[in-house]
């Protein structure tokens, strides 16, 4: 009975017209129905000890848009998008950061910081421009080369989580 009453209720909010923007990953998109991503440049290069990854742009790009697909009700437009997501990848590089008793390092850090602005045509008191970062650490004995797809599966998870938490997670 109890779930009966529940299941009127919200059958009765809807037709109503009262539309409930949330799904299980807690985000909010308001009103929005739409969002877009633009290509996100590498620009690493300009900042110091940084080195350029061919396709790092395209395939972080590639992931905040699956992201956003996959945990919300919104649809993928090239332009004229509700939400938009646009930046720069300003920071890619690997540092020591554990040395041996011999100097040498022990383990390397591979960095990675994206500057986004996120611009929510719904209500742009939401709008934002931030800088996120996230790092993997590896062994110094390992190539880039041979943790570079694991390194970038963890950067892109993370940066792209906190960048869906910042625009749409309302907690």
């Amino acid at each position: 009975m109890k779930k009966l009453g529940i299941g009127l209720l919200v059958i009765l909010l809807y037709s109503c017209g009262l539309k409930i923007n949330y799904n299980l990953s807690g985000a909010s998109v308001g009103t929005a129905e739409s969002f877009q991503v633009n290509f996100f440049q590498n620009v690493a290069d300009q900042s110091p000890g940084s080195t350029i990854e061919p396709g790092l742009d395209r395939d972080f790009t590639m992931a905040l848009q699956d992201l956003i697909i996959n945990q919300t009700s919104l649809s993928l437009t090239g332009s004229g998008g509700d939400l938009v997501y646009e930046g720069e990848i300003v920071a890619y590089n690997v540092q020591p950061m554990t040395a041996t008793a011999n100097q040498t390092a022990a383990q390397n850090r591979l960095n990675m910081s994206v500057n986004v602005r996120f611009y929510n045509n719904t209500k742009e008191d939401s709008n934002f421009e931030k800088r996120f970062s996230f790092f993997y650490d590896f062994p110094a004995t390992s190539l880039l080369e041979s943790v570079k797809a694991e390194a970038h599966e963890v950067l892109f998870e993370r940066i792209t989580q906190d960048i869906f938490n910042a625009s749409l997670a309302d907690w």
